[in-house]
């Protein structure tokens, strides 16, 4: 995989830079680079270690706390959750509803609703005429001892004493805003004059052409260190193919080669040489030894029954059954003799 080549050719200096942002880029840009390199070719080495121990550790091991914190924590309180709680919660809200809620029913249907029925009856037929009336002679002696005699000293006592005091406040307000608008006009003069005019001075011919000149210097060194980022990934890029192909000439390349060219072939000759022939002799072996087992077995089984029929002779035939014999035996009624023979 070849290096990537830039997007196009170099990006130049605006129109409106001048000798200082030039002499300020050129430095800036070479200690960046000299810094960022080691920084970027670290950096990507621990990039490719930590995917590599991600692919081959940290995945399946995660995978296995996994399947552990599923085994240990999830399965028992799923078990749990379903053959146990789910279960009693049932059969809980079952009695509950039997010995709470069914009583409660008919408690309310059967006791509150008819005592609900009564009380509304007796605030209607009783209650309700009796306040009626109550409220009505409280109203009016409430008027007549209150709401009259308040009417008169707010008519003829407050109000004016209110005007009075209302006059006054006008008049004191607009003293204290004549005293606190001179106060603020010449605290301002004083310190327009003693703060602002100075302060204005420093920022204008002061501030402003340091920050102008710290912007193109933060400018000047974020884009050095852009550049050197990038260069710095091209280097390391380039150090890292080298490597690889360094390793495959010095050891992949190698052991390819021993590996085709020497342990191939002689892998080769002793299969055909000395493994092969060795199989076959030890599958005849296994052949002959297991054909020499099966007649030792056929001669024992024969050694059998022969001496079974020596000691207890041959076998009553049931009837409507054939009689068997041996196969090496000549049935009674075909033997040859001497008078006859066999049909």
């Amino acid at each position: 995989m070849d290096l990537e080549k830039p997007a196009g050719p170099p990006a130049t200096a605006p129109a409106g830079e001048g000798c200082l942002v030039v002499a300020i880029r050129v430095p800036v840009r070479i200690v960046a680079l000299v810094l960022v390199v080691p920084v970027r070719m670290v950096w990507d080495a621990l990039v490719v270690a930590g995917r590599f121990l991600n692919d081959t550790l940290l995945r399946p091991l995660g995978r296995a706390l996994l399947w552990v914190g599923r085994a240990v924590f999830v399965w028992p309180f799923v078990g749990l959750w379903r053959y146990v709680l789910v279960p009693s919660g049932k059969g809980l809200a079952w009695l509950g509803k039997v010995l709470l809620v069914l009583p409660a029913i008919a408690f309310y249907r059967h006791v509150l609703t008819p005592l609900g029925h009564g009380a509304v009856w007796l605030y209607a037929r009783v209650l309700t005429p009796i306040g009626t009336g109550a409220w009505t002679a409280v109203m009016w002696l409430g008027r007549c001892l209150v709401v009259v005699p308040a009417l008169w000293l707010y008519r003829w006592v407050l109000v004016p004493v209110g005007r009075a005091v209302a006059w006054c406040g006008k008049g004191l307000v607009w003293l204290v805003a004549t005293a606190v608008t001179g106060i603020g006009a010449g605290l301002y003069w004083i310190a327009r004059i003693l703060l602002v005019l100075p302060a204005l001075a420093v920022w204008r011919w002061v501030l402003v052409p340091v920050g102008r000149v710290l912007a193109v210097v933060a400018r000047e060194v974020g884009d050095a260190l852009g550049h050197g980022w990038r260069i710095a990934g091209y280097m390391s890029l380039a150090v890292g193919r080298f490597l690889g192909r360094l390793f495959r000439w010095v050891f992949v390349e190698p052991v390819r080669w021993v590996y085709l060219s020497v342990l191939t072939p002689v892998g080769h000759v002793v299969r055909d040489a000395v493994l092969r022939p060795v199989g076959n002799a030890a599958r005849a072996v296994g052949r002959a030894g297991r054909q020499a087992l099966a007649a030792a077995r056929a001669s024992v089984r024969q050694a059998r029954a022969d001496l079974r029929r020596a000691l207890f002779g041959e076998p009553a035939a049931e009837p409507g059954k054939p009689q068997l014999t041996h196969r090496r035996e000549p049935v009674a009624a075909v033997t040859r003799t001497l008078e006859k023979k066999t049909e």
